[in-house]
């Protein structure tokens, strides 16, 4: 059960994030797409040729023959999963730790509401958040492509493939969450919540730059997210989503448990 008070404070907490993060992914958004141009493709690979490996790191590739490719190749390797998980980290942090670290969780918790009820809110908070922002991101890149390039994109795909980027962004948000439910310094509970995901996404770049580093991919999360077999309904693309949300809910309610039993110094 939530509380709708709480939960009303904190969403209007995240309007102004939310506007600045979407402000961001618009820009690039509309960038990126408005480049596509399959007579131009050369150009643009051309870049790829002479720096492979800083371009592969980011997930970009050359080869492109589609709008759904080269989406996937200059928005989904970097943009998409930067901003997105900044917002995660920042938010997940402010939720919890923020308010034990300041001191006033007391605030939260002095009205006859249970632990549980506090955590739950935070957490929606959280991942409303999330839903919101990639939302959005979904809208606008429908709008951009179906005004420019009107018939080229298989809808269907994009929707694909943005519904697994949530279950990635809602894994990176559970990751943050609970290391905001288990210290009560920011300090921490940012040195983690930043840290691990940050730390997968290097480790994801190493794999992707060279074959002598492909096998740094089975030690990161963000292997389980291919934006190219989900564009493509691969199973294997599907299981990987779903790998991520499932680990998203077994965190959250990992964050909520240990928030319930730990002592609070208020």
């Amino acid at each position: 059960m939530l509380n709708w008070t709480l939960y009303k404070r904190e969403m209007k907490g995240s309007l102004k994030m939310l506007l600045i993060f979407a402000a961001v992914i618009s820009m690039y958004v509309a960038i990126i797409i408005s480049m596509y141009d399959p007579k131009t493709m050369a150009t643009l690979d051309h870049f790829y040729e002479v720096m492979p490996e800083l371009m592969a790191a980011v997930g970009m590739h050359a080869g492109a023959s589609s709008l759904i490719g080269f989406m996937i190749s200059y928005l989904y390797g970097f943009i998409l999963l930067i901003f997105p998980m900044i917002f995660c980290i920042l938010r997940g942090n402010g939720l919890i730790a923020r308010y034990a670290d300041k001191g006033s969780m007391v605030t939260l918790l002095a009205a006859p509401v249970k632990r549980r009820t506090v955590a739950l809110t935070q957490m929606f908070v959280l991942i409303s958040g999330t839903i919101l922002l990639l939302v959005y991101a979904t809208g606008l890149e429908l709008a951009i492509t179906e005004t420019s390039f009107p018939g080229e994109l298989v809808i269907s795909d994009l929707l694909k493939l943005n519904a697994a980027l949530l279950c990635l962004h809602l894994f990176i948000g559970s990751i943050c969450f609970l290391t905001s439910c288990i210290f009560s310094d920011t300090r921490y509970s940012i040195a983690l919540g930043a840290g691990i995901p940050a730390f997968m996404y290097i480790l994801q770049m190493l794999a992707n730059s060279g074959e002598k580093a492909e096998i740094i991919q089975y030690f990161t999360f963000f292997t389980l997210y291919d934006a190219n077999g989900m564009a493509a309904g691969e199973s294997s693309a599907a299981i990987g989503a779903l790998a991520l949300l499932l680990g998203a809910a077994i965190l959250y309610a990992t964050g909520i448990l240990v928030f319930c039993k730990r002592d609070l110094y208020i």
